[in-house]
């Protein structure tokens, strides 16, 4: 596929660096341009809020592929640079630096950038975000002497980091405003089965609750909450969400969520601009609406499926989305999407108390979301296949141990 053409992919995480790879070994020969804010390679995120944080390989952590892969593939590097502004009529990407390149087709792999506190105080030293390599090492080396430590946010991110801390001896106190944790992904049955395996682990909770300050001078010593409380805190962790790291491009490629108007190819309507990842508003098929995934397996499919758009290949799209997460001793998978506050509790299959169980979200004997906790004999594959198939399943059988997942993927319903 000899060509001259030009192909620049925007941002340095997942999506890109897998886009990067698979345009190479679908055989383009054109010119590739790498664009990332941080000054590190392409590099996966679901470590930086698990073993990183835990001091865990931090110094030894690998990029998805070395300079010398770079190198060879002829990939030109521009780290520690940030895209500014695009001009999509003229076909070019202007950088902070005042250069201007000229492309054929784009990428935006952008991401997320992480929410700030926005109440006083929030200046301090001693609050922490967890976004980037720098994030986590700084975020774990401090860990290693902050007596108390608050979360804020009740979220995935936030309860990661709380049990980093706990693992390290730090006394945690999370606070957040929903009823039980993870309220919005896990509704109240499962917000409160981690809830109590956090207490288990001797972390406190103060739900129901919004932080309204910091107090501190130079650095963070107390967190105000909205009902007078104050907690003592020698660092912050801040896990209050993030959003799509879109300030360069042009409105009329975003959508209502802030991220990038996409199809299930990862086109935009610009037929020359193309995005994954994190900040890509996909039209999801099997949910009928626009989703933006911020998880791991999200990035790797959607940076190859971007990357085979490129090239006018045909890719098929995974509309189940997956993402993990480490609790103490209980491992953590989830497929599909469910809105949790409003679905009601899940059907489980197992034992929550043994903490090893299947759990399902299930709409009108269709599952639409399922997880499970430790079931590895089992795991998420027959999970994710039941809500693919779309088709009716008995609830009662579904729940009994006894009966095979694998069989109920077969035969659904009977």
């Amino acid at each position: 596929m000899a060509t001259e053409q030009v192909f620049v992919v925007v941002g340095a995480g997942q999506a890109a660096g897998t886009a990067i790879q698979k345009l190479r070994d679908e055989g383009f020969d054109g010119r590739i341009v790498l664009v990332g804010a941080e000054n590190h390679l392409p590099y996966e995120r679901p470590p930086l809020s698990k073993s990183y944080l835990k001091g865990e390989g931090w110094q030894s952590h690998k990029s998805l592929r070395g300079q010398q892969w770079y190198n060879t593939q002829n990939v030109e590097l521009r780290l520690g640079t940030r895209a500014t502004s695009m001009r999509s009529t003229d076909h070019q990407l202007i950088l902070d630096d005042g250069t201007i390149l000229g492309y054929d087709k784009l990428l935006i792999a952008t991401g997320s950038k992480t929410r700030r506190l926005d109440v006083p105080g929030a200046e301090l030293a001693g609050v922490h975000y967890l976004r980037t390599l720098e994030d986590s090492e700084a975020l774990g080396t401090a860990l290693n002497k902050a007596p108390n430590v608050v979360v804020i946010g009740a979220s995935w991110i936030g309860l990661e980091a709380a049990v980093a801390a706990r693992q390290k001896g730090c006394h945690v106190t999370v606070i957040g405003p929903g009823e039980v944790p993870l309220q919005a992904s896990m509704g109240a049955l499962l917000g409160g089965y981690f809830e109590d395996l956090h207490r288990g682990h001797g972390v406190e909770f103060q739900l129901g609750r919004r932080v309204v300050g910091l107090q501190g001078t130079g650095r963070v010593a107390s967190v105000m909450a909205d009902d007078g409380s104050e907690f003592e805190a020698d660092i912050v962790i801040a896990g209050v969400g993030v959003e799509p790291e879109a300030g360069f491009v042009e409105e009329r490629l975003l959508s209502e969520d802030g991220g990038i108007r996409v199809d299930p190819q990862m086109r935009t309507e610009d037929l020359d601009v193309f995005a994954a990842g994190d900040i890509a508003s996909v039209a999801n098929p099997l949910y009928g609406r626009r989703m933006r995934v911020e998880h791991w397996n999200n990035a790797l499919m959607e940076g190859k499926i971007a990357a085979q758009s490129m090239l006018g290949l045909p890719s098929a799209f995974d509309p189940a989305p997956f993402f993990f997460s480490d609790q103490y001793d209980c491992a953590m998978e989830y497929a599909g999407w469910v809105n949790a506050r409003t679905a009601g509790d899940p059907l489980i299959r197992g034992d929550l108390a043994a903490h090893k169980f299947h759990a399902f979200w299930i709409v009108d004997n269709v599952v639409v979301a399922g997880m499970h906790v430790n079931a590895w004999d089992e795991g998420l594959a027959p999970v994710q296949e039941l809500i693919r198939a779309r088709t009716k399943v008995d609830p009662a059988e579904l729940s009994d141990t006894t009966a095979p997942l694998a069989r109920l993927v077969e035969t659904p319903g009977a």
